[in-house]
């Protein structure tokens, strides 16, 4: 029977080669700068190729182009809709005036009405009270103009202003500046805006 061949000395102790670590993925700095910004934002990519990698190094340089193209596109979106927004509410506020000075041009006729009627002296009781009536009646639908925008023009006693005030009689001759003298008709501004010339008489000051 054959021995058993010893073990060569020294055997037992080697030890396998380990496996030999693998090359950490290199880290690899991108700067991103906002078209519109001063300020770089830095980021850190990390990739599974050697630092030298040219291909890898132009995704990342397209990569970071695109980010800044989505960027700026964001930005651009930003101010046009900024822009619709502001076009929106400035052409639903000229509905809502237009709409109301319709309004108040259809109620300027009860208001020369009442100016009219209050313009007669009553001679007995009832009529005081009646006009007392219509005065203050004429007063609240006054104060719900104003809160709309509208404004009496001034009257008699001011400077002829051709922009407020249409002259239906004046002097034929004379110098000086035109006064008038006498409102006709009442004149009314809404928002700064004329909707109605005053009548007016005209005299030299």
């Amino acid at each position: 029977m054959n021995d058993p061949i010893p073990p060569v000395d020294g055997a037992a102790d080697e030890v396998a080669p380990s496996t030999p670590p693998q090359a950490q993925a290199p880290v690899v700095e991108i700067e991103i700068v906002e078209p519109d910004s001063t300020t770089a934002d830095t980021e850190y990519v990390a990739f599974n190729a050697p630092r030298g990698d040219g291909d890898t190094l132009d995704e990342l340089r397209a990569a970071r182009e695109e980010v800044v193209d989505l960027r700026d596109k964001l930005h651009r979106m930003t101010a046009d809709f900024d822009n619709y927004r502001k076009r929106v509410e400035r052409d639903q506020l000229r509905i809502i005036t237009s709409a109301s000075e319709r309004v108040v041009k259809e109620l300027l006729p009860t208001l020369d009405a009442f100016d009219a009627a209050l313009a007669y002296s009553p001679t007995t009781e009832s009529e005081t009270n009646l006009l007392n009536g219509m005065a203050s009646t004429r007063a609240q639908l006054l104060d719900t103009l104003s809160k709309e925008g509208l404004e009496p023009t001034p009257g008699a006693g001011v400077p002829f202003d051709p922009t407020i005030h249409e002259a239906v009689t004046g002097p034929t001759d004379g110098d000086g500046d035109l006064v008038v003298t006498q409102e006709l008709r009442r004149g009314y501004t809404m928002h700064g805006k004329v909707v109605r010339p005053a009548l007016v008489a005209l005299d030299n000051k």
